[in-house]
């Protein structure tokens, strides 16, 4: 594929949020703004026999443009209360995984096929409380410097979603409506449109704060 390594510009974009990150993360007010509930709080405060996941937002070049790798959970296991749902490759953090960043890279390999050693890690995000799961949960974001070759994981991978950063920052791909989660209804829930899919709850507020890095890195804000 024609371009599908990092130009010179795309690094230096990169290495920019890097440096936003280290200059202090936007945190809970990005996140907000795609919270599915007025109750941002539930967001922030796990109890004491809450469970722990790391996961990563991997960007990587495609053609002529940077993209974001994002899963379609499979409905395999009954217990997985985000079955179908999009969000970043990751998982449990295991007793054998001595930092969150380890959990998250070794979910990286596990779930879409992509060695440690090929990401850059640009730093760590906003963690945020998934009170559906009972997870806190560890994000962080980092890129490769060439176009992957995903190997989903078919148990719990059902597709790969892979999306364009310079869309992400677009307006009209912000849009709200009622989702039936479960038994529940909620209500104007915010979400990003990605084609035919709707990215929306912890994971849109995790992507909402690498939007504002990004838009931040680019000067816009």
């Amino acid at each position: 594929m024609p371009n599908s390594i990092l130009t010179i510009d795309q690094k230096q974009l990169l290495l920019q949020i890097q440096k936003e990150i280290e200059n202090g993360l936007p945190g809970v007010d990005a996140q907000n703004k795609f919270s599915p509930i007025t109750t941002e709080s539930k967001y922030r405060s796990a109890p004491d026999d809450h469970k722990k996941a790391c996961v990563m937002g991997l960007i990587y070049p495609e053609g002529n443009e940077l993209r974001m790798a994002f899963i379609e959970r499979t409905f395999s296991h009954p217990d997985d209360k985000h079955g179908g749902q999009i969000s970043f490759p990751g998982g449990k953090l295991e007793e054998d995984d001595d930092t969150y960043l380890i959990g998250a890279l070794r979910e990286v390999e596990e779930e879409i096929g992509i060695p440690p050693e090929q990401i850059s890690v640009l730093g760590q995000l906003t963690d945020l409380y998934v009170f559906a799961s009972n997870f806190m949960v560890y994000p962080f974001v980092g890129y490769m410097e060439h176009a992957p070759s995903f190997v989903p994981q078919e148990s719990e991978v059902a597709s790969i979603v892979s999306f364009p950063i310079d869309r992400l920052l677009e307006a009209d791909i912000i849009d709200t409506k009622d989702l039936k989660v479960r038994n529940h209804m909620l209500k104007d829930v915010p979400y990003y449109k990605l084609n035919q899919h709707v990215l929306w709850g912890a994971t849109a507020m995790i992507t909402s704060e690498i939007v504002e890095l990004v838009n931040r890195a680019k000067g816009l804000v």
